[in-house]
C-alpha cells in the first residue's frame, strides 16, 4: 500500500450493492481489496488541475506560431510542421518510458524534477536560435508534458474510492482547458509581443508551480512497487495483454480521440477562408465554446464512482456520433458550429474521464502504468486524426471531414456495444 500522507481514513465498498456491467463491478471488486487511501485535499486538487493544465497547453502552443517560427529562424514553412511532430514525439516517448516511473520511484521527486526541466526546455526554446536547437529543446517539452499523466494517476492515489472518479474528472478537466486554450492563448501572446513570449512566460509558470509543489505537497510520496525500471517496463506490456479493461478503454481513447483530432487540426480550415474569413484568436474563441464542454463532463467522473460508468459511455458516445450533424454546417453557422464543438468535447471528455476511473479502480497499484498503456492509444489517436483530416478536407473538403468524425465516433458505439458484457 502506498504511504504518500500521514492522513488516512477507512472505507466500505458502497458501489457493492449496484448492478451494473462488468467494468463497473470489476472497479468496485477492485477498491474492496484496498483499506485506506491517503486524503486529498481540494486546495491540493486544485493545483494538481493547474499544473496539468500549464503542463500540457507546452504541448500545444506552437501550432498557431509556426510561420512566426519559420520566418524568424529562416526555415521554409513547409518544412516548420516538424515542430508539432517533434514535440508530439517526445510526449510519446514519455508516456512509454517516464509514466510508469511514478510507481517506481518517489513522486514527489519525479513531479518537481519534471517541472524545472521543462521550464529549461521552455527556455531554450524561447531563445532558440537555429532550428536544431529549436527540435532538441521542443522534444525535451514534450518529454517531460508527462506530467499531467503521473499527476492523473497521483490523484486515484490519494482520493478515496467514493471521490476517485470524481477528482480525476477535476484533473482531466484541468487537462483538456490547457489543451484547448493553448492555440487561443499562444495567440494573444504572440500578437501582443511575439512567438517566444508564449514560452518565457510559460517557463516562469513551471518554474512557479514547482515552488509551490515543493512548499505543500506532501512528502511521504513512495513508490507502490520494489521492481526494478525494466521491470517496470515489461509489467506495463503485461498489464495491457492481461486486463481486458484496460485494452477495451484504450481502444475507445483511440477512437475518440481520432474524432477530436479530425475537428481541432481541420476546423481551421473551413473558417479562415470565403466566406467567413475569421482571423486565428477569432478561430480560438471556439476552443472556449469546447471548454464549455469539457468542464460540463467533469461529472461524469463522479457518476462512474456511483456505477454508472456503462451508461455514461453508452450516452456520451451516441452523442459524439451526433454532434458531427451541426459540426457539419460550419460554413453556414457558427451558431451550429458552436452547439457542435460544445456536444463533442463533452462526450470525449465525459468517455475520458469514466475511462480512467474504472482503470484506476482495477488496479490501484499500477495506475501510474495503467496511464501510460492507456495514453498511449490516446496519442495514436490523435496522431492519426491529423492526418486523417488534412488529406480528407484536400480531397472531399469539410464534408468529408465531417464524415469521417462521424464514421469513427460511430465506430466507437459499436465496439462498446460488443464489448460492454465481456
Amino acid at each position: 500500500m502506498n504511504t504518500e500522507s500521514n492522513n488516512s481514513l477507512a472505507f466500505t465498498n458502497r458501489d457493492a450493492s449496484i448492478p451494473t456491467h462488468s467494468e463497473d463491478q470489476v472497479s468496485n471488486r477492485a477498491d474492496t481489496k484496498h483499506t485506506s487511501v491517503h486524503a486529498l485535499s481540494k486546495p491540493l486538487l486544485l493545483l494538481f488541475a493547474i499544473t496539468a493544465g500549464l503542463s500540457v497547453a507546452n504541448v500545444y502552443f506552437a501550432q498557431p506560431l509556426l510561420d512566426s517560427m519559420s520566418k524568424s529562424l529562416g526555415v521554409p514553412s513547409s518544412s516548420i510542421g516538424i515542430v508539432v511532430t517533434i514535440t508530439q514525439l517526445g510526449y510519446a516517448i514519455g508516456l512509454a518510458f517516464l509514466v510508469p516511473l511514478g510507481d517506481l520511484i518517489n513522486r514527489r521527486t519525479l513531479i518537481l524534477s519534471q517541472l524545472f526541466i521543462s521550464a529549461l526546455a521552455l527556455l531554450s526554446v524561447a531563445f532558440s536560435s537555429s532550428i536544431p536547437i529549436l527540435l532538441i529543446s521542443m522534444l525535451i517539452v514534450g518529454l517531460m508534458a508527462v506530467v499531467v499523466q503521473i499527476l492523473v494517476a497521483f490523484t486515484a492515489t490519494l482520493a478515496s474510492p467514493d471521490k476517485r472518479g470524481h477528482y480525476i474528472g477535476i484533473v482531466t478537466s484541468g487537462i483538456v482547458t490547457g489543451i484547448l486554450l493553448a492555440r487561443f492563448v499562444s495567440g494573444v501572446f504572440a500578437d501582443l509581443a511575439g512567438w517566444r513570449s508564449v514560452y518565457l512566460f510559460s517557463a516562469v509558470m513551471m518554474i512557479l508551480m514547482a515552488v509551490i509543489f515543493y512548499k505543500v505537497m506532501p512528502r511521504q510520496t513512495s513508490a507502490t512497487t520494489r521492481q526494478s525500471y525494466f521491470e517496470i517496463l515489461q509489467s506495463t506490456v503485461r498489464l495491457f495483454i492481461s486486463e481486458k479493461i484496460i485494452r477495451v478503454r484504450a481502444t475507445l481513447a483511440l477512437l475518440i480521440f481520432t474524432s477530436f483530432s479530425i475537428l481541432w487540426t481541420s476546423l481551421v480550415l473551413p473558417l479562415s477562408i470565403p466566406p467567413l474569413l475569421l482571423s486565428h484568436t477569432e478561430i480560438g474563441l471556439f476552443g472556449l465554446a469546447g471548454l464549455a464542454g469539457a468542464l460540463a463532463a467533469a461529472k461524469s467522473g463522479k457518476w462512474a464512482d456511483q456505477g454508472l460508468g456503462q451508461r455514461v459511455t453508452c450516452l456520451s458516445l451516441l452523442l459524439l456520433t451526433a454532434s458531427w450533424i451541426p459540426i457539419t454546417f460550419a460554413q453556414s453557422s457558427l451558431f451550429l458550429l458552436a452547439i457542435g464543438v460544445i456536444a463533442l468535447d463533452f462526450a470525449i471528455q465525459a468517455v475520458h474521464v469514466t475511462n480512467q476511473s474504472l482503470m484506476f479502480a482495477s488496479k490501484p497499484d499500477s495506475q501510474s502504468r495503467t496511464v501510460a498503456a492507456y495514453m498511449l492509444f490516446y496519442s495514436i489517436g490523435s496522431g492519426l486524426g491529423a492526418i486523417v483530416s488534412t488529406n480528407i478536407y484536400s480531397y472531399f473538403d469539410w464534408i468529408g471531414v465531417c464524415f469521417s468524425g462521424a464514421l469513427v465516433s460511430g465506430v466507437a458505439f459499436i465496439f462498446w456495444f460488443k464489448t460492454r458484457a465481456q
